[in-house]
Formats: C-alpha cells, sequence, structure tokens
C-alpha cells in the first residue's frame, strides 16, 4: 500500500510524485513502462514557465548544459512574419534527457521508481489496485494520450478536430541566429511545422495537424514538413516519430474519488500551440499535492478547485483563441498586429506558451488588421458556437 500511486514518469508525473512528497505522502510509488533514459516524441521545447513550475518542486538543473534560445520567429499562413525577443528565454532539450533528470529528482526526493504496465485499474473502498497487487489511497493517472486511468473513468480519448498527429525528428539546425521557428500553414489548416535549435548542431523539426475525419500517413506528414521548412531536407532528419496531441479543447472530468489524471491524460495540450509541458508539469504538481492533503477519497475534488483557481481562466481564453484562429485571416491578423506591437506579441506568447490571457488591446488590434471575409472555403466565417471550457 502507498500513500499515492503515480502511472506514467513524464513531466506530469514526475511532478506529480514530487508534489506529493513535498505534501508530505510518506510513500509515493511511480510507474512507467519503460526504463530511463528514454527517448519521447515531442517538440522539446521548454519555455520559462515549465521552469517556474520546476523551481517550486526544488528542480533546478533540467536545462543545464542547453543554451536558451532567446527569440521566437512566427510565420503566417499568408507569409507574414514576426520574430522578436521572447518575454523570457526558452530551451530545447531532448526528452530523453529532460524526463531523466525529472525523474532522478523525484527518487533523491524519496520515490520509488519501478518499471511496470498498468492494464487493470479497480476503484475499492479505501484504496484504488492496479493490476491486482499494486495499492494506493489515492491514485494519478499522468499515462499520455492512451491513459489506461482516464479510460477506467469512462472518458474515451478525444475525438477528431479536438486532436492532432505531429511526426518529429532531428535535423542539422538551420544558420543564423538561434530562434524557435513556427511555419503555419494554409493547406491544410490549422496546421504548421517546427524548427527549435537544441545547441549542439541539431535542431527538433517536426509538422502536426488537427485531425478532421482522414487517415494520415507518416510520408503526408513529412512532406508537410519539408514543404514547410524548405531548408530541412527529409533525408537528413533522424528519429522521426509520430504522436497524437489531445487538445484542451474537449477535456474530460479531472477525476473521480480517488483518481486523478494530468498533462495529456487530461487533454492538457494548448490548443492554440501544441505546448504541452508547462500544462504537464502545472497539473501533476496540483494533482500530487492534492492526492497527498487530507482524506484521500476527497482527492479529486481537491483537485478540480485547485486546477480551476491556478488554470481555468487561462483555458477558457485559449479554447477561445483557438475558435478564433480556425479562420486563416486571423492568424494573418495576429502576426500583424504581433510585429506591430511588442505588447500584443507578448500577450500572443503568454497564451501560447504558458498560462496568459486575452485582452482587450490584443484583441482590438489583431480586429484592426482582419479583412472583410470573402469567398468561401475556410475563409468563411464559421457559424459554430465558441468552446465552453
Amino acid at each position: 500500500m502507498w500513500d499515492v500511486v503515480v502511472v506514467g514518469a513524464g513531466p506530469a508525473g514526475a511532478a506529480a510524485a514530487l508534489a506529493a512528497r513535498r505534501a508530505g505522502a510518506a510513500r509515493v510509488l511511480l510507474l512507467d513502462r519503460y526504463d530511463f533514459p528514454r527517448d519521447k516524441a515531442c517538440g522539446d521545447g521548454i519555455a520559462a514557465h515549465a521552469l517556474d513550475v520546476l523551481a517550486e518542486l526544488g528542480v533546478t538543473d533540467a536545462v543545464d548544459g542547453y543554451p536558451p534560445l532567446p527569440a521566437l520567429r512566427l510565420v503566417g499562413p499568408g507569409g507574414g512574419t514576426v520574430a522578436r525577443a521572447l518575454p523570457r528565454p526558452a530551451y530545447t532539450v531532448p526528452r530523453k534527457v529532460f524526463d531523466a533528470r525529472l525523474v532522478r529528482a523525484a527518487v533523491e526526493a524519496g520515490v520509488e521508481l519501478r518499471r511496470h504496465t498498468v492494464r487493470a485499474v479497480e476503484v475499492g473502498a479505501d484504496r484504488v489496485v492496479l493490476d491486482g497487487d499494486l495499492a494506493g489511497r489515492a491514485v494519478v493517472g499522468a499515462d499520455g494520450a492512451g491513459s489506461v486511468l482516464r479510460r477506467a473513468l469512462g472518458h474515451p480519448v478525444n475525438p477528431d478536430r479536438h486532436l492532432a498527429l505531429a511526426i518529429r525528428g532531428y535535423a542539422p539546425a538551420p544558420p543564423g541566429p538561434p530562434e524557435q521557428l513556427i511555419v503555419t500553414s494554409a493547406e491544410r489548416w490549422p496546421a504548421y511545422a517546427w524548427a527549435f535549435p537544441i545547441g549542439d548542431g541539431r535542431a527538433n523539426v517536426g509538422y502536426g495537424e488537427v485531425l478532421r475525419g482522414e487517415p494520415l500517413t507518416r510520408a503526408h506528414l513529412v512532406d508537410r514538413m519539408a514543404a514547410l521548412l524548405p531548408g530541412t531536407d527529409p533525408a537528413t532528419v533522424t528519429d522521426l516519430r509520430a504522436h497524437h496531441l489531445p487538445l484542451s479543447t474537449h477535456r474530460p472530468a479531472p477525476g473521480r474519488g480517488r483518481v486523478l489524471l494530468a498533462g495529456d491524460a487530461l487533454s492538457l495540450i494548448n490548443p492554440f500551440t501544441g505546448e504541452g509541458i508547462f500544462y504537464a508539469l502545472r497539473s501533476g504538481a496540483l494533482a500530487g499535492a492534492a492526492a497527498a492533503a487530507g482524506a484521500p477519497a476527497d482527492a479529486a475534488r481537491r483537485y478540480a478547485a485547485a486546477l480551476r483557481a491556478r488554470l481555468g481562466v487561462h483555458l477558457r481564453h485559449s479554447s477561445a483563441a483557438a475558435w478564433l484562429a480556425r479562420r486563416r485571416w486571423v492568424v494573418d491578423a495576429v502576426i500583424g498586429a504581433a510585429g506591430r506591437d511588442e505588447r500584443v506579441y507578448r500577450t500572443v506568447v503568454e497564451l501560447g506558451l504558458g498560462d496568459g490571457r486575452l485582452d482587450a488591446r490584443t484583441l482590438a488590434a489583431v480586429a484592426a488588421g482582419v479583412p472583410r471575409p470573402r469567398g468561401a472555403g475556410n475563409d468563411r466565417p464559421s457559424r459554430d458556437a465558441p468552446p465552453r471550457h
């Protein structure tokens, strides 16, 4: 019997385990189906907000040895570009390194780590039993987009239009000053490619798009990446791996009783940018603290309240931004407004990479650059209601 069992040892799981220990849990078990270090398909971008959460958890070496990326360049579907210094630098750290550092910090804090694949979940009156012989007074499901714990709570995977598919690999870094590059696509929007320099001569490169009811092949994803990143030769890209991104516009309940969900298992992927590491760390830390504090049977209620207080307004604003961004011309207007006004740029960055919010200044600046809709297809304003999340 453990006080808290965490399933999945990625950023959300490691943060949950660390937070549970810091909240006073005597026995914390962290499970993962892989040994560490292990690779994980991801853009590898670490924003400053993620480092803030790690500092709260006592982890200060997560990006050591990797140079800061001081700037971000955004290219709109119509070709407009804005390149400015980030409010605070970002980093690109391969998940093989980043995740292993977080797991090591958890183990050093007294968390027990085991390699184990969870297949069965039984919620009892005073415990949650995993695979018949591992029991926790509370359990945090941080087991990713295909979460077993999420299924055990009766929640299916995200439907199309609330789920994206991306492919990532490693290629020679583009020439010039180091910066994060995001190139949005007019074709098959919403979609974009990225190139994030690591600092060792390589860059994490990739392409992703929102699923819309049709299968996407590996060849299609690679072709679109090459089209949007013409300086990247697919023949030079290594370690290509695809992964699903469950967007936060379709989140299940954050838990029930003794079982909590965090990170990708809770569909916490920013629908505006695809960023998920900050969400994973923040939700994991909140879940771990809630699981370790007070009556375990009431953990989900505590967690839901904490998550709502900390991220509720931001998640509503990011969902609204994603709904507006369904229209390519709105994205072009955002790029234009960010180029004209640094405060708008900072608002967009905070909304996409952290826990920022829309404001009247940004909305007015974007509206001023929006042309009158014309034609049909993707350029016609949608009559759908904005999401209520």
